[in-house]
């Protein structure tokens, strides 16, 4: 095996672990706000993609139809999500932030910046930089 796949398993061995560590953490902190991290992600979802039908969002998210349909029908019930009619189609029903949903999402990401910026604030400024330098290679790891 080529030296260079060796070291990229190995880098891969090492970073997962951590990578999952800090995701459960920041997880973590949505429900400290008293949303589910699942609930978090749907939000962000509408967020990004405002009028977002149920069908559209439950591919989006790999569920079922009847599944997003019951997690919908919770924010909405929630306060954090509304259903909107479709200006260009009346029979299609799209799906956008509420006030407080987006009060809520602001509060999530408030909390896991806050919880991030006090474990970097532990590390020494050669550790610090080390970690800015990777974040540009590491965003090119998302899908």
């Amino acid at each position: 095996m080529p030296a260079t796949r060796l070291d990229t398993l190995g880098i891969a061995d090492r970073l997962r672990p951590i990578l999952l560590q800090v995701g459960r953490e920041l997880r973590r902190e949505a429900r400290k706000v008293g949303v589910s991290p699942e609930q978090v992600s749907l939000l962000v979802a509408i967020k990004y993609s405002p009028g977002i039908g149920v069908r559209e969002l439950a591919a989006k998210e790999r569920v079922s139809p009847p599944a997003m349909s019951n997690h919908v029908n919770r924010l909405e019930r929630d306060g954090l999500v509304a259903r909107t009619p479709s200006e260009a189609d009346r029979r299609r029903v799209g799906l956008t932030l509420t006030e407080e949903g987006q009060r809520l999402l602001r509060g999530v990401r408030s909390r896991r910046t806050a919880w991030l910026a006090t474990r970097l604030r532990e590390l020494t400024p050669e550790e610090l930089a080390a970690i800015d330098a990777a974040i540009e290679p590491l965003s090119r790891l998302r899908p």
